[in-house]
This record gives C-alpha cells, sequence and structure tokens, in this order.
C-alpha cells in the first residue's frame, strides 16, 4: 500500500480557528500552515489549546468558525472529508486492552478499508519495525507505557497516510522509550510524512521540528522556524548557578538588585542568569551568599529554545514540564 501524495504543497491550512466551550475560549481565531513533508511543532503549556486544535483538525470537534483545509481538501464543513490522507495518534491510547498488538493493528487496518492480507502484513511489517514482534500475541493491556505508546503510533500510521497528527507523544513515559519515538517520529518525516507535533517538552521539539508554533491561551504567539528562533537567543551570555534553597526568592532580589539582568528561577535550588553582555559572575555569587545561601555550582550554558519560549510567551519552562505529567490525568484543551 503506496502513500498517497498530496495534490498541493500545502498539507494543512487554517484560517481564522475558533472554539469555545461555555465561558472558556479555548482556540481563538488561530492562523498557521503546515507545508508538505514538514515537521511542524504545536508548543504550549497545558490548557493553552493543542488538543482542542488537533481535535478540529482531525473532525473530532467541530470549530465555531474557521476554516480547515487538508491536502487541498476543504473540511470546514465535511470534517471526516480528508479522514484517508490523515494519521492521528492521541495523547491517551484508543487501542483496546484486552485484544493483542496484532490484532488492534489489524482492526485499525479494518477500519481503514484495508484487505485482510494488506492489514496482516503491513502490522507484522510495523511490528517488527517498532520492536515489538515479539509482544505481537500479548493482550495490549499488559504492554509497558513505551510500548502501548509505540504500538499506538504503529496504528496512526498503518494505512500509510502523508499526513500525521502526533498528540504529546512522549508525556508519561521512561526516557530510553521517549528516545526510540523521537527515532521514529524523525525517520517517519525523513521519509516523507508531514508531521503535526503537540508537545509540552520544548527541548523535544527544537530537536525534531523546522517550524514551530507557541500557543498560549488558545492565540498563537510566534510562529518561526527554530533557525530565526535561536537567532533570538544568540550573542546572549547565560550562567546557571546551583545553589544550596531559596531559589526563587533569589531570582527575585537578583533581579530587583541587577536591573540588566534576567533572572530565573529554575526551582529551590538553580537559578539562571540571562544578558545580552558578558555576565559577571564574582558579585552574583557574592549576592546569593549574602542572601543566606550557598552556590555549589556556576557554569556557562547555551543559549536555547526555553529561553526564547519564556521570552515570547512569559511561561517558564519548569511549569511546562508539570503541566506534562498533570495533562496525563487531567487533560488538556
Amino acid at each position: 500500500m503506496n502513500r498517497q501524495p498530496i495534490k498541493d504543497n500545502g498539507a494543512i491550512d487554517v484560517r481564522g480557528l475558533t472554539k469555545r466551550f461555555g465561558a472558556v475560549q479555548a482556540v481563538a481565531g488561530v492562523d498557521f500552515d503546515v507545508r508538505e513533508g514538514e515537521l511542524f511543532g504545536f508548543l504550549g503549556p497545558n490548557g493553552a489549546g493543542k488538543t482542542t486544535t488537533i481535535n478540529m483538525l482531525v473532525g473530532l470537534a467541530r470549530p465555531d468558525a474557521g476554516t480547515i483545509r487538508i491536502a487541498g481538501i476543504d473540511c470546514s464543513t465535511r470534517p471526516k472529508a480528508a479522514q484517508h490522507l490523515v494519521g492521528v495518534v492521541p495523547d491517551v491510547s484508543n487501542l483496546y486492552p484486552e485484544l493483542t498488538g496484532f490484532s488492534n493493528l489489524c482492526f485499525c487496518g479494518a477500519l481503514y478499508g484495508m484487505a485482510r492480507r494488506d492489514r496482516q502484513a503491513r502490522a507484522r511489517e510495523l511490528l517488527h519495525a517498532f520492536g515489538l514482534s515479539q509482544a505481537a500475541d500479548r493482550k495490549f493491556g499488559g504492554y509497558s507505557k513505551g510500548m502501548k505508546r509505540k504500538l499506538t503510533i504503529a496504528a496512526g500510521i498503518l494505512h500509510q497516510p502523508p499526513v500525521l497528527f502526533l498528540d504529546e507523544p512522549t508525556t508519561g513515559i521512561d526516557v530510553a522509550s521517549a528516545r526510540q519515538i523521537r527515532q521514529l517520529i524523525a525517520d517517519l518525516n525523513a521519509k516523507g510524512t508531514t508531521i503535526f507535533l503537540t508537545t509540552h517538552y520544548i527541548e523535544e521539539a527544537q530537536r525534531l521540528c523546522r517550524r514551530i508554533a507557541f500557543i498560549v491561551q488558545g492565540r498563537i504567539v510566534r510562529i518561526d522556524t527554530v533557525e530565526n528562533l535561536m537567532r533570538q537567543a544568540d550573542g546572549r551570555c547565560a550562567v546557571q548557578f546551583a545553589v544550596s534553597r531559596h531559589g526563587a526568592m533569589l531570582a527575585e532580589a537578583m533581579a530587583a538588585a541587577f536591573p540588566g539582568l534576567e533572572c530565573r528561577a529554575l526551582g529551590e535550588d538553580a537559578v539562571s542568569v540571562a544578558s545580552p553582555e558578558s555576565v559577571h559572575v564574582g558579585p552574583l555569587v557574592r549576592f546569593i551568599e549574602d542572601h543566606g545561601a550557598e552556590v555549589f555550582e556556576a557554569r556557562r550554558i547555551r543559549p536555547s529554545l526555553e529561553e526564547v519560549f519564556v521570552r515570547v510567551t512569559g511561561i517558564e519552562a519548569a511549569a511546562m514540564r508539570q503541566d506534562a505529567e498533570r495533562a496525563r490525568v487531567g487533560g488538556d484543551l
């Protein structure tokens, strides 16, 4: 079964997308496009509107206003019109715990209208590719979190869709499984799949994506390439201090005492200081010690997309990571 080509150069085109749940404006007039073959990141905290946006794009929720085109097909009034061109990997698995891994994939293939022989062959191919062959005949409910995530991705690409939506693919799984899944995502994109990726993890987006949209409170506040975003951080100096205590208090006091510096707490045991010019460590160490904390380490750090995100959105990356874990329980808008 061959991947179906996209008729024009635009895989996804969204204009004025809006969705409200009662008094909550989940998505507020969002505009963006995703090009064919692109790996596009949709980055924001829990409740920013990421999952609601995906649900509208794949036809699971109807927008209150706006237009959606996928592979040139207008899905605004016909939400399922492009379903045959789209793969969806939700943030929570939608597979059946009582079925085996192989049976789950075959069942998904039947839903996509694949012939029995084709879906069985494709299921075996993906189980092998994802390192799940030995678990093929085990019930999905007994899989580890990482294995469940990999099989859920396999189910989403069973019919070889040209466009794939991935909602928080690595949240809540171990480091080794997350690394494997990131590699699977990169490999899929390298083979031509257009990928729309939502994530709480800034470093994941920086590693995988070509372009990124920052969404906060239902509004996109910035869209640009990772390269252009990183240019904002070029030339900036940053130092991270490992301290014994009072990280939040120290960051606030340092910001007041050194107005030319950007000071952020990274929990209670670390403080980050950044400046467009050179950062002099000595006065900062003395300041921290004068305020009752000990400095265990001071190290210069390379600028990152995290710094750009914090400057653009005002949201701390640490809060994003906490949101990622809470989202597994409470869900996202």
